[in-house]
């Protein structure tokens, strides 16, 4: 039986530290703050970023470097056989198709899951493809499987500021004006590939109601066949009071489900911003 090595990347939320508990491997995405290039959880905790983001300094993300990715798998494919590499989502970033582009070279020993997730949808993929190495399946069955139920999952965010979806040109300066004036919170919804406008609420509290309600919404319908299999989410840019608040809440509504939780990945918080909070479902494989 080929020995099977799972690779991920942080946009998971996986921290190095985790990942080497979890006896998996996490390439650390770059980002550039003023001209500087950081490594996220490497050079770049999530305190300084937000340090930097508050300051309004100039940040963009980018991808790790072909050279990074190939360094990365050679180095694991002297211990492994085989590896299941598992990317963000290849509607939110182009480091899906160079992972793919790359693995062209390896003669399938590297297989690259585009099962379009982020965030905690991410860290479940990666705990599924754990689980099914260690039934016995090979990095090309894992993968066939983990994008055969790519589309068994929602995510629904909401953000504290309107700044920065502004700033990146999902809404124009006058709907940021009006928004905060009118303290209008946008919750925006994942599914698969894109990320959407889903719904607009006045305050955190409507905010929140409207999120649960998808979450409630998307079990009863989408997912009634599979609600046994279904596992929550939540993720946060806020702070860990506001978050713990936030996982009591999904608790109370939604009683008897996992919840995994986490951070939000950088990359996306570069664009919601601080002080956002996501809910999310998803299918265990």
């Amino acid at each position: 039986m080929a020995k099977v090595a799972i690779v991920t990347d942080s946009n998971s939320g996986i921290t190095q530290k985790q990942g080497k508990e979890l006896g998996i491997f996490v390439l650390p995405m770059p980002f550039f703050i003023d001209g500087k290039m950081f490594l996220e959880d490497i050079t770049l905790t999530q305190e300084q970023f937000y340090e930097k983001l508050g300051g309004d300094s100039d940040i963009s993300t980018s991808q790790p470097s072909p050279g990074d990715v190939m360094e990365l798998w050679e180095k694991v494919l002297k211990e492994y056989d085989e590896i299941v590499c598992i990317p963000m989502s290849s509607g939110l970033s182009t480091t899906c198709f160079t992972a793919i582009s790359i693995a062209n070279e390896y003669k399938g020993r590297v297989q690259v899951v585009d099962n379009q997730r982020i965030s905690v949808t991410q860290a479940q993929s990666v705990y599924d493809a754990m689980k099914l190495r260690d039934e016995g399946m090979s990095a090309a069955q894992i993968r066939e499987i983990l994008e055969r139920e790519k589309m068994q999952a929602s995510i629904y965010i909401t953000v504290d500021t309107l700044k920065y979806l502004k700033k990146g040109g999902r809404i124009t300066p006058a709907a940021a004006a009006i928004g905060t004036v009118l303290n209008l919170k946008p919750v925006l919804q994942i599914q698969g590939e894109k990320l959407d406008a889903f719904a607009k609420a006045r305050g955190w509290k409507s905010a929140k109601k409207i999120m649960l309600n998808a979450i409630e919404k998307d079990l009863d319908t989408r997912f009634a066949g599979v609600k046994d299999d279904m596992v929550l989410g939540m993720a946060y840019t806020c702070s860990r009071e506001a978050a713990q608040e936030w996982k009591q809440e999904i608790m109370e509504r939604f009683p008897g489900y996992d919840i995994i939780e986490g951070p939000l990945s950088l990359s996306v918080a570069c664009h919601i911003g601080p002080g956002s909070m996501a809910v999310t479902c998803m299918k265990r494989v």
